[in-house]
């Protein structure tokens, strides 16, 4: 399915203090996948049209089977179709893939393992997950209110190597079977995501926390010494290392201690979820995997088969994933800004989805929170007409 958006803008280009030009098109391709995916996509799109037409952009939208919905489909999880179309985007937007319909299934062959073919094929080798606590869902966090006063953070996980990636084996064994999943990393690996680590930090508060497991594992080991040797080629960013363990503890304890953090595949799974958990909802996450091709965003959620259909999951993960695609792919900032601060503002009025729902709070389903986000940024474009200051 293909959909070409566009649209001319509602007000003068020198109402948005930008000077508009023909916008190129870009191709999107959109992966709804699996359970709630299809209905949380959908809600993005319409984020994604709003966008076109308010700032006169050029999106082409294309639709393709993947996962769980893509095996019963054309029996594979990852089609060479869904593949090349991928290759061809300008960006990638992600639902959510797998359950348990396809968990009989060998692990090869599963929904999930579509999308680690994906990284592969792509070269999508760090994922960037921000954990920004929102002002109006302060109450959400089980941290302490002087702790929760400050959670701006960016995990830099890489994607490509670790326990994931590495041999998986069971064998027979004199008390029944002997399970091995071995953990791999190269110094050329570490290196990339390092140097985008720093990178990133340098462009922030120049502050990188490294998080490893040095004192017991061989590829932690490997880790620290190649991070810690790329240090000396940035002299701006204060480097601090930390064991997995005391990560942990320090995100509860003292989270604004944290600007960047870097660490592997596995650990960055687990300390994002973790992450997720202190700014109210996993449902409020997005993120972007990157290589050198077409970035692929997505919220950091599952499919969550037991809620597909009711129209009841919440779309900000992936509308944010939108934002973060608008700003990060396509460097369009105030279009991204525009976005989020529209939902900022709903969450303010006590507009919520039933993940972050609160006493007092009006609860609405997946489809309407879109549509209530539609207002509200149209609304700000209506509010910047009649006095002239920004979106």
């Amino acid at each position: 399915m293909t959909n070409h958006i566009s649209g001319g803008l509602h007000a003068s280009p020198e109402a948005f203090s930008v000077k508009v030009e023909p916008a190129p098109e870009k191709k999107i391709v959109l992966l709804p996948g699996d359970g709630i995916g299809p209905e949380i996509v959908r809600v993005a799109v319409g984020v994604l049209r709003d966008c076109a037409a308010e700032f006169g952009h050029q999106f082409e939208l294309d639709e393709f089977p993947f996962g769980g919905c893509a095996i019963d489909a054309e029996g594979m999880p990852l089609p060479a179709e869904t593949l090349a179309a991928c290759r061809a985007a300008d960006a990638i937007l992600l639902g959510a893939v797998g359950g348990a319909k396809w968990d009989a299934l060998p692990v090869g062959k599963r929904p999930e393992s579509g999308l680690l073919a994906l990284r592969k094929e792509l070269g999508l080798n760090i994922n960037v997950r921000p954990i920004d606590l929102r002002p109006a869902l302060r109450s959400l966090s089980p941290l302490s209110a002087d702790r929760a006063r400050h959670v701006h953070i960016d995990i830099i996980r890489e994607l490509a190597g670790d326990i994931y990636f590495g041999e998986h084996r069971v064998e027979a064994h004199a008390s029944g079977e002997r399970a091995t999943d071995e953990a791999v990393y190269t110094t050329e690996e570490v290196e990339r995501v390092a140097k985008y680590a720093f990178a990133r930090a340098e462009a922030r508060t120049g502050r990188l926390a490294s998080i490893d497991k040095a004192n017991v594992l061989a590829t932690s080991q490997l880790w620290r010494r190649t991070v810690t040797r790329l240090a000396a080629d940035h002299p701006g960013v204060k480097l601090e290392h930390l064991y997995v363990d005391n990560a942990a503890m320090q995100l509860v304890l003292a989270p604004a201690q944290f600007d960047v953090i870097l660490t592997s595949n596995m650990f960055g799974d687990i300390l994002s979820d973790l992450g997720a958990a202190l700014v109210g909802s996993i449902g409020l996450i997005p993120s972007m995997s990157c290589g050198p091709g077409p970035s692929l965003y997505e919220p950091i959620h599952g499919s969550a088969p037991s809620l597909a259909g009711k129209d009841v999951a919440s779309p900000v993960g992936t509308i944010l994933s939108a934002s973060m695609m608008l700003r990060e792919s396509f460097g369009l900032k105030q279009e991204a800004e525009w976005i989020e601060s529209a939902v900022d503002r709903l969450f303010v009025k006590g507009i919520r989805t039933a993940d972050i729902a609160e006493p007092g709070t009006t609860t609405l389903r997946c489809s309407e929170f879109g549509e209530r986000l539609h207002s509200e940024m149209l609304g700000a474009v209506e509010r910047q007409q009649r006095t002239g200051q920004g979106v």
